[in-house]
């Protein structure tokens, strides 16, 4: 990155076991200096979670303060319980400060995104194959049947969304798509 361009925030998303978390972290191992945003939520804090660190927790109250403020770039409730979305100011405050900026969400955020920060890069990390996907879903080895049956199926129209992406990258070997990441968030 040159000194005349400024950082830009990179929405990273892609379908569940494509290895988006992994990538994401090689990358900020191999580039440190890269602002990973964290989601707000209203869900309590599990057992060792720091706020701030793994989330910023919200009582229910701040969350609907905060969407009532304008505050958030995305956010949506989850299984009807507990909300989830992107604070627009530690994003603001990383790219102000010169740090390149990463988010990774799922499709309904990148789309609440495009709305508010039309001028982000969006990176769809994708499968080798639809058969290499399933591979590594079922390689997990966390989710029932039903469980991993109800993720192809939003893993099918995610992989259908790929067109709304500025970039594609195929999640092949991770150290080669750490670095074609690397090269279009202009890193290396």
């Amino acid at each position: 990155m040159t000194e005349t361009q400024k950082p830009r925030l990179t929405v990273i998303a892609g379908p569940t076991a494509v290895g988006k978390g992994t990538v994401v972290r090689a990358l900020l191992e191999k580039y440190p200096h890269v602002y990973l945003s964290v989601s707000a939520t209203t869900r309590s804090p599990r057992e060792g979670e720091v706020n701030g660190v793994h989330y910023h927790f919200l009582t229910h109250e701040e969350f609907d303060a905060a969407i009532e403020r304008n505050e958030f770039l995305e956010w949506a409730t989850v299984h009807k319980v507990n909300k989830y979305g992107t604070l627009k100011a530690p994003i603001e405050v990383a790219l102000a400060e010169g740090k390149p900026a990463i988010l990774e969400i799922d499709l309904a955020g990148v789309r609440q995104v495009k709305e508010h920060m039309p001028d982000a890069r969006f990176v769809f990390i994708a499968p080798p194959s639809w058969d290499e996907l399933v591979n590594r879903l079922r390689g997990r080895g966390t989710e029932s049947e039903e469980e991993m049956a109800r993720r192809l199926q939003t893993a099918r129209t995610e992989l259908d969304a790929q067109a709304e992406f500025d970039h594609v990258v195929i999640n092949d070997e991770v150290d080669r798509t750490v670095s074609e990441l690397a090269e279009l968030l202009e890193l290396a």
